[in-house]
């Protein structure tokens, strides 16, 4: 993939037992940003320097994905959580505002929630939460035909093998209201991440931790956070839905939708999201 960004510099993080691959710039309080699927950190490139004015931003691949490593098991929300606080322990931070998008979203909540002495401020982007009183019976929105699909054993990195293009470029076709923020070239940037050895299988064992998570953040919630969450969604996919969802976990929830915009917020309107996450950071 295209790893050059002018202002940011590469790190491999040794945390636990894994290498964790960070992309870090700017200055001032620390961000960390986390991706979903099928991306890695690069899916916050048009949004990093913008933040990079006034945050210390570091953009991390998840464990199965990108340049970091792919084990075989740890790929629960709160053990993600885990190897993203130890990646910000090791640059040196102890608290830190996070924001996350899609699976990534799932992750940022989970961190809040796991590490509320360390987390100040939490952004969901775009994506339904596990342990949300509608997570089960969004499994039959057709929207989200993959859970089922991703949650399926050894079968789907057997037919996703040597098709990793076509298989993404649906994704990205089926939840994009701004079509011009994502050409081909773009898109064929994360199939050639996910062709990387063990990345198909490891972005699929995010999905199949979803009962863990859903067990998980229904206990979580009993005791729901206080620091301030925002709420953000394209409107033309969770936004509508999203600040709802998220006052059932959170007691200080604020944002909405960003206009003509779908699922892949920080490519579709960059320029918007950052402004939103900006304001938020900045309170």
């Amino acid at each position: 993939m295209n790893s050059e960004l002018d202002g940011f510099h590469h790190k491999l993080l040794r945390v636990g037992d894994v290498k964790i691959h960070a992309v870090v710039g700017g200055d001032g309080p620390p961000l960390v940003l986390l991706h979903g699927w099928p991306q890695t950190w690069w899916e916050w490139r048009r949004v990093m320097p913008v933040l990079a004015e006034h945050h210390t931003v570091v953009a991390l691949d998840l464990r199965g994905a990108g340049h970091s490593d792919c084990p075989q098991s740890g790929y629960d929300k709160a053990s993600l959580a885990e190897d993203v606080h130890g990646a910000m322990v090791a640059l040196g931070f102890s608290r830190y505002a996070v924001c996350g998008h899609d699976i990534g979203a799932m992750v940022a909540m989970a961190l809040a929630f796991t590490h509320r002495e360390s987390v100040t401020r939490v952004a969901i982007l775009d994506a339904p939460m596990p342990g949300w009183s509608q997570w089960e019976a969004n499994f039959a929105d057709p929207m989200v035909w993959h859970f089922a699909f991703h949650m399926k054993r050894d079968l789907p990195e057997r037919l996703i093998y040597g098709r990793e293009f076509d298989y993404v470029s649906t994704f990205f076709a089926d939840r994009t209201f701004n079509h011009g923020a994502l050409p081909a070239e773009e898109v064929e940037t994360y199939a050639r991440a996910m062709a990387h050895p063990g990345n198909t299988r490891g972005g699929l064992e995010w999905y199949r931790a979803f009962p863990i998570d859903h067990a998980n953040a229904l206990d979580w919630k009993r005791s729901p956070l206080t620091i301030p969450v925002l709420a953000l969604g394209g409107d033309h996919r969770w936004g509508p839905k999203i600040v709802g969802m998220l006052e059932e976990f959170a007691d200080n929830v604020s944002g909405g939708s960003i206009p003509d915009c779908g699922h892949w917020m920080a490519e579709e309107r960059p320029a918007e999201t950052a402004d939103a996450l900006l304001k938020f950071f900045a309170k």
